[in-house]
């Protein structure tokens, strides 16, 4: 095993934690917390993205940012590149990018939102104006985060040949 290839099965570990996450959200929290009051829900959203936001879920999050063009630049000219570069563009833009300059904002916007004083009618528009765009944006993530690993391991699988 030479260092690159361990690099890239980190790469491909890492791609694959953040996949998993994502994909299992979708698979299981979304559906739970649908089913919810609004002040329980709204709640339960609040506390899950304060409790997402460790080393833990860091490391696989902006990891793979910074590990998919490490391998994509070791494998320049080989038949891993295109793979790599594709898992790149993909992760950055609609993974990364989505989840920083979409979902993020939203989660900002509902930690400010004081639910212990809100009325009825204030919960029910706080969930209509974060639930329904936060699920659109996860699913774009979750999309782009399983077809970046699924190109990664394409990547594994690919000829080291020279081009």
């Amino acid at each position: 095993m030479t260092t690159i290839n361990l690099f890239l099965l980190v790469t491909a570990l890492a791609s694959g934690l953040i996949a998993g996450l994502f994909y299992s959200y979708s698979c299981s929290v979304n559906p739970g917390l649908a089913g919810i009051p609004d002040a329980g829900y709204l709640t339960s959203v609040q506390s899950i993205n304060r409790a997402i936001l460790n080393p833990v879920f860091f490391f696989s999050f902006t990891g793979t940012l910074l590990l998919l063009p490490v391998s994509t630049y070791q494998h320049f000219g080989t038949g891993r590149f295109y793979w790599l570069l594709g898992a790149t563009i993909l992760y950055a833009t609609g993974t990364f990018g989505v989840t920083m300059f979409g979902n993020v904002p939203l989660n900002n916007a509902l930690d400010k939102i004081n639910l212990a004083n809100a009325t009825a009618q204030e919960l029910a528009g706080h969930r209509l104006r974060f639930e329904i765009p936060w699920n659109r944006l996860h699913t774009i993530r979750t999309c782009a985060s399983v077809a970046s690993f699924v190109l990664v391991l394409l990547a594994c699988l690919a000829t080291t040949d020279k081009h």
